[in-house]
């Protein structure tokens, strides 16, 4: 299957008015066609089952060149799952969509592909960690973003537990920059966290909460005691 191919069969299913909401929802200058995200699960769904992993990433890359919204999704949904065998390709292309995120829909949808591939090799997040020191605002936030598993294990084995900390010396690094962006996505990344441990929480804010937004320290604290 071609990038055209695929553009082909998203255009099939454009919904009349739907690309303008779109453009006028998400404000960036690129061009919009009207496909909803269910619509975008089914067509990416039969490709995964039919194309090879190979043959996926090419697909994958061809479509995010096109800069078109929907085709942005369908590449990252593309790679989303969580066993690719042989999967270097799919997370080397990943990685080198972060310099292109520009909006939080295209760069969440592409940091969940990217969270599974994290999970399948933890050892990954030491090459995640070059992106928090980066200029661009996107990459930075990326790196919260696509190490939102390692909130969710309630008792993680040792080798979890030093991965959560390495984030969250991330998101200390991050608390006194004042881009909205950032601050919500530190806010996101400890609020997910305080529902398995808030006494970690509790003290992270303790530190660090001073230097936050106030949103964001509310956000932060939202499922508290």
């Amino acid at each position: 299957m071609t990038p055209d191919d695929a553009l082909a069969a998203l255009k099939a299913h454009i919904e009349p008015g739907r690309a303008e909401g779109s453009a006028a929802y998400h404000k960036m200058p690129r061009t919009y066609l009207g496909v909803s995200n269910p619509s975008i699960n089914d067509l990416t769904k039969e490709w995964r089952q039919t194309l090879s992993v190979d043959e996926r990433v090419a697909l994958a890359d061809g479509l995010w060149r096109t800069d078109i919204y929907e085709a942005r999704l369908a590449a990252a949904k593309l790679l989303t799952q969580a066993r690719i065998k042989g999967d270097q390709g799919a997370w080397d292309l990943i990685k080198s969509w972060t310099p292109d995120f520009d909006s939080w829909a295209i760069a969440d949808h592409a940091c969940m592909a990217g969270q599974k591939r994290l999970v399948a090799i933890p050892a990954r997040l030491d090459e995640v960690e070059g992106w928090t020191r980066s200029p661009h605002m996107w990459t930075r936030r990326a790196a919260l973003v696509v190490t939102l598993p390692w909130t969710k294990d309630r008792n993680p084995k040792p080798a979890d537990l030093r991965r959560r900390e390495q984030v969250l010396r991330w998101a200390t690094a991050y608390v006194s920059d004042g881009d909205w962006f950032i601050q919500k996505a530190v806010a996101w990344w400890v609020r997910d966290l305080s529902k398995r441990d808030p006494k970690r929480v509790q003290q992270f804010l303790q530190d660090h909460g001073s230097q936050m937004k106030y949103f964001a320290r509310k956000e932060a604290s939202k499922y508290l005691p």
